[in-house]
């Protein structure tokens, strides 16, 4: 492809304002609007003492832009300017400049994100009760928690602190801050994020992670999950906190253990015959058993944790163990054993494939990482707290616009997302003062943008029904 045309310098000139840079945000802050996310954000969100009055002035609809900003792809405060591009302003009311967002964000603490955070839940409610975020969710839905560590640089960061972090297999240790999330999905989805707290890096991965999963379970319940909730975490989360919050709430665990002595006897205690191959990276099939011939197996054993205290349960107790890498040419194999504490009935195999596949919240974090927060903007602490829950209700947004949008878009990366679907171009008209987007023409994807569009606009609430 080359250049058609001859430019001279002065062919490139900035005066439209009629074109749109990401004509994809109408529909989807018309299903923000749809879902009543302004209404929760103007309940839920009071700051009575600012320490600059302006910047507690209309926090709704500085939010609202900030999360806007990100489903367009910013990832600092100031990229939100991108909103007051063109004919943005026209075809949104409410937008407010970066410096004026940031003003508002210095001025949230603690308390004030867990507002945020409520607004988070409430509105992951609203979007499942409009879009079908969670389907088979009657039959099983899997909330995973986990953390991760963003890398800070400087010295003016709030709560940066140094974390341990695993970087291509090796542990190190970095500053930066650690948000700590919960994920729901079930097996037909993607994950969204049910809860979202940013804390300082040296904190421990399993600090409030009890209560993070009670209010997961909470959420999920109130989203429609009607079958088993199963909790997965490695582990960082098997401690007895949060074991005992999942059955309070009647919900299942499956919880990577922390080799100490107790588990090493109950695994030297599996009679060698109890160990069966299962899938693996490099199994195969066995032709003639049809059994798997892999450097992986698993069995199990009842176990009894926290045996010392007065919260001690017994459950079974699932290992996998897999040929270690360092020793191929070993007489006898060396094995590596990975324990983890579960509940479930489901058949050992099946347990363990199971759990591995809590690392979806990895993809979570890897959609995170590639958008609101490949940065962590600001130096105070609380205006990052609210920017990383702000990336929360963006994710959960643009996931609900993807599952809109139809296939191949459900279960899409975020950044396919903005690509395809938000950061479109378009020029604004209104003939006979009726607003019309003249979108590209030989868009790749614009079937499934009108079907966002058409699922958004013109989307018709049911009537309340009359006594």
């Amino acid at each position: 492809m080359q250049v058609s045309h001859t430019f001279s310098a002065e062919s490139a000139v900035f005066d439209d304002g009629n074109l749109v840079s990401s004509a994809g945000l109408v529909p989807v802050m018309r299903l923000a609007q749809q879902t009543g996310l302004l209404t929760l954000l103007e309940e839920k969100v009071q700051i009575t003492t600012p320490r600059i009055k302006s910047g507690s002035a209309n926090p709704a609809p500085k939010l609202a832009t900030v999360i806007a900003g990100m489903l367009a792809g910013a990832d600092c405060i100031d990229d939100i300017d991108v909103l007051r591009s063109g004919g943005m302003t026209t075809l949104f009311d409410g937008v407010y400049a970066p410096s004026t967002v940031g003003t508002l964000l210095r001025e949230f603490t603690f308390g004030h994100a867990r507002q945020l955070e409520s607004v988070l839940r409430e509105h992951l409610v609203a979007l499942c009760s409009r879009v079908d975020l969670l389907p088979a969710a009657d039959e099983r839905v899997f909330i995973d928690i986990d953390s991760l560590l963003r890398p800070v640089y400087g010295h003016a960061k709030q709560g940066a602190s140094y974390g341990h972090t695993k970087i291509a297999g090796t542990q190190i240790l970095r500053k930066g801050l650690s948000p700590l999330a919960t994920t729901i999905s079930t097996a037909g989805s993607v994950p969204v994020i049910a809860g979202m707290r940013l804390r300082a890096g040296r904190t421990s991965s399993a600090k409030g992670a009890g209560r993070m999963v009670a209010q997961a379970i909470g959420t999920a319940r109130a989203a429609g999950a009607s079958g088993p909730i199963l909790v997965r975490g490695d582990s960082a989360y098997g401690n007895r906190a949060v074991v005992q919050t999942c059955l309070r709430a009647g919900a299942q665990f499956s919880l990577v253990m922390t080799r100490n002595p107790a588990v090493d006897r109950a695994i030297n205690a599996i009679e060698e015959t109890s160990w069966t191959p299962v899938s693996y990276p490099g199994a195969v099939r066995d032709p003639d058993t049809g059994g798997w011939i892999s450097d992986a197996e698993v069995a199990e054993i009842p176990y009894t944790a926290f045996a010392s205290t007065p919260d001690r349960i017994t459950a079974r107790l699932v290992v996998r163990r897999v040929k270690d890498a360092r020793f191929p040419d070993a007489l006898f194999p060396v094995w590596r054993y990975h324990p983890f504490f579960t509940n479930t009935d489901l058949p050992v195999a099946d347990a363990d494939i199971t759990h591995r596949h809590h690392a979806i919240i990895e993809t979570v974090f890897a959609d995170l990482i590639d958008g609101p927060l490949a940065h962590i903007p600001s130096g105070r602490f609380g205006a990052n707290s609210a920017w990383v829950l702000c990336a929360a209700i963006a994710h959960n947004l643009l996931r609900a616009a993807g599952v809109l949008a139809g296939e191949p878009h459900t279960r899409a990366r975020g950044s396919t997302l903005r690509r395809k679907i938000v950061n479109i171009p378009a020029r604004l008209a209104r003939p006979q003062h009726r607003p019309v987007l003249h979108l590209p023409s030989h868009w790749p994807w614009s079937r499934t943008w009108l079907a966002l569009w058409h699922n958004t606009i013109g989307h018709s609430p049911p009537l309340t029904a009359t006594p």
